[in-house]
């Protein structure tokens, strides 16, 4: 691979994102979600409840979560950015091989996740005087494993898109939001139906959204919650990758210049 092609690849997709409508993109809907759920937090919070701190593990859960659809989020966007601008077969049609692309990408999306990151966890402090990083040093490899779980969402709907066009493009904003419901990011996993529950222990961002609960509620770091979630992140990133991979070949075969 070569260092030099991606990290064109990444100053392409980084330079497309400094346009004014895109950074506004990135900056709004954080602030929106973090509004209308922060003060929802605080409402439930200043009635009667059991539950200490809840407005902070529903912010942290958030923002968490803002981490995994970034992740997701700009790989699939970046395969649309070539079908919508007609360029797919310009951009494979170089010496570009699909590993840098791919490497491209995640490193784009990992830039955008700090971004992500960073002005959330701001904003939560500014408006609800609430640290996020509470959770302490546990934020290094909660990020990280978020992360592998949005590459592996975005290279799992992306593997549909490069083959099928942009029929199924919809997946690109779709897919985080099929495993939210079974991932436990505002509440914990008890709370879910018993079928529900067996999915959701077959996830790896369950057990970041549990283990971040745990350190808020009790002040303990599960190191087998964070094992579980780093081996299925590894297991099931590494089986989207190969799809996309295998998915793409098929699509060269056909005819790259067909979803355009």
């Amino acid at each position: 691979m070569s260092i030099k092609r991606i990290w064109a690849v990444f100053l392409r997709y980084f330079y497309y994102f400094a346009k004014f409508e895109n950074l506004a993109e990135v900056f709004f809907w954080p602030t929106i979600d973090i509004f209308l759920w922060g003060m929802t937090s605080i409402w439930i919070q200043s009635i009667e409840t059991q539950i200490p701190d809840i407005a902070l593990m529903i912010l942290t859960g958030l923002v968490f979560w803002q981490v995994l659809w970034r992740g997701n989020y700009e790989i699939g966007i970046n395969i649309l950015q070539e079908f919508w601008n007609r360029n797919l077969v310009n951009l494979f049609s170089t010496p570009l091989k699909l590993a840098e692309w791919m490497s491209a990408t995640m490193l784009v999306a990992f830039v955008k996740i700090l971004i992500t990151l960073s002005f959330s966890s701001l904003l939560v402090w500014l408006l609800y005087a609430l640290n996020i990083y509470r959770v302490g040093w546990a934020i290094l490899p909660y990020l990280g494993l978020l992360t592998l779980s949005g590459w592996m969402m975005g290279y799992l709907s992306g593997s549909v898109t490069i083959y099928f066009g942009q029929r199924f493009q919809m997946l690109s904003w779709m897919t985080p939001f099929i495993f939210a419901p079974f991932s436990a990011v505002f509440y914990p996993v008890s709370a879910l139906p018993v079928w529900a529950q067996a999915i959701a222990k077959c996830l790896p961002t369950t057990y970041v959204f549990e283990g971040m609960r745990k350190i808020l509620q009790e002040g303990i770091f599960s190191y087998k919650m964070f094992w579980m979630s780093l081996g299925l992140n590894i297991l099931f990133l590494g089986v989207a990758m190969t799809l996309f991979k295998i998915m793409f070949e098929k699509s060269r075969v056909k005819g790259l210049s067909r979803l355009e």
